[in-house]
């Protein structure tokens, strides 16, 4: 069997899906994106599928290994985002090669399915806590909030009282036994997020993301003296070269490494491996399209640490299209008491409504992040 061509298709709400073909009609589809910088993955899967034409799908190691080390200048968002979304189409070729689920290729399962938890908002509060209540009505067990807004190195108490406020009325309407995940997405400084870490702990979260950017994880062994709330990072972190100083650090509870960035399948089995044997749990970064959340589920199905899956599925960024929408089959991802069940479909499990991809990649998208602005007009963390 040997690659012949692929596609890519940018469709909304902010995706890049790669699908590739074989001589033998095998497909596999992959999802290499960088949020806000589709178009300059685009270029780097273009860049490194010219290697891959004619070759032998099944090879994902010697691929893999190929486009991580046979370019002198590698890791990072963009080039590992490239490689992530064509590993996840190797993967899924395989599987349907074998006429199995790409779990199977991997050991086997360890669990039959996983927890998931909803996004409710908290950038600009105003009803996270109806948010909450109403994700908590439909079965799920536990929810992720943005923690805060903007906050200056060193800022007033009035927006740390803010963002107490807002966890407190979320904890009320769920409940204690709902698992309230704290996004600080970056935007605090260690100052500011020395204060946070310690004055959240009366709302019992079930951890706080990112306290600060992962650029500066040196500072979470001093947050994690302050607090017992977990600690988790790992979305902004690309290779196994990466997390290995955090995780010989001692100060993180929890990766977050997602599919298509941290080099797909292989690269991040590779990943949540390596933190088991630190006795770090992994919930997969994943507020991406199917591709990505199947990816992840696969990969989730293996491993023994993997405690609970994020999914995109109502979220605010999903404006023009969701989730579901490409999907031959969207009942795949029914989400039952909080939990999905691992897709039992050979490759990634998921079929693709490649008609809809077509008709969305017309379309296309221009998505950007945001730029937001302290009051002195100096950009802020988003």
């Amino acid at each position: 069997m040997k690659i012949t061509g692929y596609e890519l298709f940018t469709v909304q709400p902010r995706w890049l899906f790669l699908k590739i073909e074989t001589d033998e009609g095998i497909v596999g589809w992959g999802e290499p994106v960088i949020e806000g910088k589709a178009a300059t993955v685009k270029a780097a899967v273009d860049e490194m599928m010219t290697y891959l034409i004619g070759k032998d799908p099944l090879r994902i190691e010697d691929h893999w290994n190929v486009m991580y080390r046979g370019a002198f200048y590698r890791g990072g968002a963009i080039l590992m985002s490239a490689i992530a979304g064509i590993d996840q189409a190797l993967w899924d070729i395989k599987g349907k090669y074998y006429n199995a689920p790409v779990y199977q290729l991997l050991g086997g399962a360890c669990r039959d399915s996983i927890k998931v938890y909803s996004w409710i908002g908290g950038d600009r509060p105003s009803d996270t806590a109806r948010a909450a209540k109403e994700c908590v009505e439909r079965g799920f067990q536990a929810v992720k909030m943005n923690g805060t807004e903007e906050l200056q190195y060193i800022d007033s108490y009035d927006k740390i009282d803010r963002v107490l406020e807002n966890v407190a009325a979320v904890r009320e309407a769920v409940g204690r036994n709902i698992g309230i995940g704290i996004d600080f997405h970056g935007r605090v400084h260690k100052p500011m997020a020395k204060v946070l870490a310690r004055a959240l702990e009366e709302f019992n979260p079930m951890f706080i993301e990112e306290p600060v950017l992962p650029e500066n994880n040196e500072a979470l062994k001093e947050i994690a003296s302050l607090t017992s709330i977990p600690i988790a990072t790992g979305e902004r972190m690309f290779s196994r070269w990466d997390f290995k100083p955090l995780l010989q650090g001692g100060y993180v509870d929890i990766i977050q490494p997602d599919l298509s960035h941290a080099g797909g399948i292989t690269e991040c089995k590779k990943i949540i491996s390596m933190a088991e044997a630190y006795d770090v749990a992994a919930a997969p970064h994943c507020p991406l399209g199917p591709i990505a959340l199947a990816a992840c589920l696969q990969v989730d199905a293996t491993a023994h640490n993997a405690f609970i899956q994020e999914q995109s599925l109502g979220i605010h960024y999903n404006q023009g299209s969701d989730l579901l929408d490409y999907l031959k089959d969207p009942t795949v991802f029914d989400y039952e008491n909080g939990y999905v069940k691992i897709p039992q479909g050979p490759g990634l499990g998921i079929e693709v409504n490649e008609e809809f991809v077509r008709k969305m990649a017309k379309e296309g998208h221009q998505w950007q992040n945001p730029v937001w602005r302290h009051r002195d007009g100096s950009v802020a963390e988003w």
